[in-house]
């Protein structure tokens, strides 16, 4: 191959330093590299040619052959207009031209055959098509042309600019001229072969100049999976590569802490899920490698015993071990329990967040460096430099989504050697985003509730029924149950908000009045001391009833909530609305959680509430979720940029994901260096994209 992709687009004949600089801005185009892969959004079927006494009052992009037989100015209230008549062997059409008209006018020709294209209007009882598309049928019959014409991503400027469609295509065109179409493969024979995929050439071209379905057909599939078996190669060699190189603390025993809890102090009999999960770590621990864990389980899955079994791994090969939690509220919460199940061993266990009182934190600081204290809970707190280990083995991390890739380096900045991380998530994260996103690290899911634990019922109800639904309520207080209400908070609208807040606190009040009824209310611009106040008096039961906006959303744990109900459910997302489901079902009576909304629901709200009612599987409503929202979104604005695909749909092309794990995965088994002569052309690519950056633009 003569021509260098990496040439700068400024070079190719047709653009020129002006429209150099214009793609660049707009569309990110340097190189030849990078417009050979502006793939088309979508194609229009050039097969077809109508003829005028044909033509259909739709919408429909059409192509003729004909002549213009004259051409009329007609005035207007603004300027004028120019209309042509073109005519064909079955009778005339308009096309109608309400700008540049003196450029067409120099332009076309008379009486001379022309291959028009463009949509069809109605107006004053005949057909015309305004701006159309217009060449000579000389030159239509000579390019380099496909079937299905593409369409390509463009932009504002790049139109006003008079970078159309039309110059891209014939902008593109140049670039498969001047390279004669050949490009160097970038797959190996073997995957070729096994998955009968066209080459790199043929799928480029067919991708730009489909000559019919089937080849477009070929060609997407040919390049999604080329696009997704880098990403998901790259992820796993990453894996790879660090588990042979950063040696973690090999953790061989499994000693008197882990075996008098399992034997004498489990709460409850472990799911299968969970000693599955557990089998999982205890092998990675004892692997000589560092451990670089993901642990998914639904609210309420028991993920706090694995990670406690897990680090009293860590004590007893005399390491220590620490639990961070990204909220002042949370790491209470942990603390308290790991108390709890920990009171009959013995164990130093301590709390570190911002709030701790200086001469509380000096005592912590040096309990820690000298070996004194085995378990650490607490928040970013843990994170600063003066907090310092003797010897920490295993670092659990609850909610990684809210703590960034830094920010897990820090802590393994506090030892010679790294410890092992388990992040653990109650953020049910679909398997197709959790391979391409956590690809690097392993994955472990619980995946079933602990025993007695009742599904929790989850139905809609209008505004109009809210009598009935106080009635409800009443009920289930007089049963001795506490009850959630929790209104929306979205940033941009905080008064709005904060308005709705009080008046459903005052609408609340009003309708079940104290003495009989307490009420606490919670929400973002109360101070954190009084916000904790009113938890705790939830907590202990001293109100029944918790008014709040979100901030309840992540781990607060009070069994005998039994009620939750969600105004203005349809302004909260799926993912919102499943964790706040999860505040409730924590006991071992019956739970509710019910959805409030008025009667005017968009599409997208109407799947969500009708997900919510329908199951409780975490993993089920995250893939809804994701088709809903793409992504971007589900990860987050830090990470919304998270995979810049560009031809292949993680949504979409799901199996197509799958099939390209699978085959990066089977490759590095047998060839972890990419060293065997007939995995040349993957390593060569490989390095390819690493130098010129292309495949970490994938992943944030």
């Amino acid at each position: 191959m003569n021509t260098n992709l990496q040439t700068p687009i400024d070079y190719l004949k047709g653009v020129g330093p002006n429209r150099a600089d214009l793609l660049r801005k707009e569309l990110g185009i340097y190189t030849y590299q990078d417009l050979i892969n502006l793939f088309p959004n979508r194609y229009l079927d050039r097969t077809k040619y109508y003829k005028i006494n044909s033509l259909q009052k739709n919408a429909a992009d059409i192509q003729i052959i004909g002549e213009i037989i004259k051409f009329r100015e007609v005035a207007q209230k603004r300027g004028k207009r120019l209309v042509a008549t073109f005519k064909d062997e079955t009778g005339t059409i308009e096309l109608v031209w309400f700008r540049g008209q003196k450029w067409i006018r120099e332009r076309l020709k008379l009486n001379t055959p022309y291959v028009v294209f463009g949509k069809v209007n109605w107006f004053n009882g005949k057909f015309n098509i305004p701006h159309p598309d217009i060449e000579l049928k000389t030159e239509h019959d000579g390019n380099l042309r496909s079937a299905m014409q593409a369409i390509y991503p463009s932009t504002e400027k790049l139109l006003n600019k008079g970078i159309t469609n039309r110059v891209m295509t014939k902008i593109m065109q140049n670039l498969f001229l001047e390279t004669k179409g050949k490009f160097a493969e970038t797959l190996s024979e073997k995957l070729l072969k096994n998955l009968q995929l066209i080459s790199k050439s043929e799928a480029l071209f067919n991708i730009h100049f489909p000559q019919n379905l089937d080849a477009l057909f070929k060609a997407e599939f040919r390049l999604k999976f080329e696009e997704l078996f880098y990403i998901q190669l790259q992820l796993i060699l990453k894996n790879l590569i660090h588990k042979s190189k950063i040696k973690g603390f090999p953790f061989e025993t499994v000693g008197a802490h882990f075996n008098s809890f399992y034997k004498d102090h489990l709460p409850f009999e472990l799911t299968n899920a969970q000693k599955r999960v557990l089998k999982e770590i205890r092998h990675d621990l004892g692997s000589n490698a560092q451990m670089n864990r993901l642990l998914q389980g639904d609210v309420g899955s028991g993920k706090t015993i694995v990670a406690l079994m897990s680090m009293l791994i860590a004590l007893d090969n005399g390491f220590q071990a620490c639990l961070m939690a990204p909220t002042e509220i949370l790491s209470v919460q942990h603390y308290n329990g790991l108390l709890y199940l920990c009171k009959s061993l013995n164990i130093s266990i301590k709390r570190l967040t911002g709030s701790s009182k200086t001469s509380e934190r000096k005592k912590i600081h040096e309990a820690l460096e000298n070996g004194e204290l085995n378990l650490l809970i607490g928040t970013h707190a843990l994170l600063e430099d003066k907090v310092k280990f003797k010897n920490l083995g295993l670092a659990v991390i609850d909610e990684q989504h809210r703590f960034g890739v830094a920010q897990r380096s820090k802590l393994w900045k506090k030892n010679t050697s790294p410890p092992h991380i388990l992040v653990m998530t109650a953020t049910p994260i679909p398997r197709t985003l959790a391979m391409s996103i956590y690809g690097d690290l392993d994955l472990s899911v619980i995946d079933e509730l602990p025993p007695g634990r009742k599904a929790i019922k989850t139905v809609h109800r209008y505004d109009s029924n809210r009598l009935k639904v106080f009635k409800f309520m009443r009920d289930e207080i007089d049963k001795g149950r506490q009850v959630y209400i929790v209104y929306p908070l979205i940033q941009e609208s905080e008064k709005m908000d904060y308005k709705d807040l009080m008046d459903g606190y005052e609408s609340i009040a009003r309708d079940f009045p104290a003495p009989k009824y307490q009420i606490s209310i919670v929400h973002g611009k109360m101070k954190p001391s009084d916000k904790d106040y009113e938890m705790q008096r939830f907590v202990k039961g001293e109100t029944n009833i918790m008014v709040a906006t979100t901030v309840i959303e992540v781990g607060v744990n009070v069994p005998n909530a039994s009620v939750m109900i969600i105004e203005s459910a349809e302004r909260f997302g799926l993912s919102q609305l499943h964790q706040l489901r999860g505040r409730v079902g924590r006991g071992a009576e019956q739970s509710y959680c019910i959805l409030m909304t008025s009667h005017k629901l968009s599409n997208d709200s109407k799947t969500r509430l009708e997900t919510m009612v329908r199951t409780n599987d975490g993993f089920e409503i995250a893939e809804v979720d994701l088709r809903l929202r793409g992504p971007g979104d589900i990860m987050g604005t830090q990470q919304s940029g998270i995979l810049n695909l560009r031809i292949a749909d993680i949504i979409k092309d799901n199996d197509i994901l799958e099939q390209a794990r699978y085959h990066a995965k089977q490759l590095l088994a047998k060839d972890p260096s990419l060293g065997q002569p007939h995995n040349a052309v993957i390593l060569e690519t490989y390095r390819q994209m690493s130098k010129y950056k292309n495949i970490w633009n994938y992943i944030s």
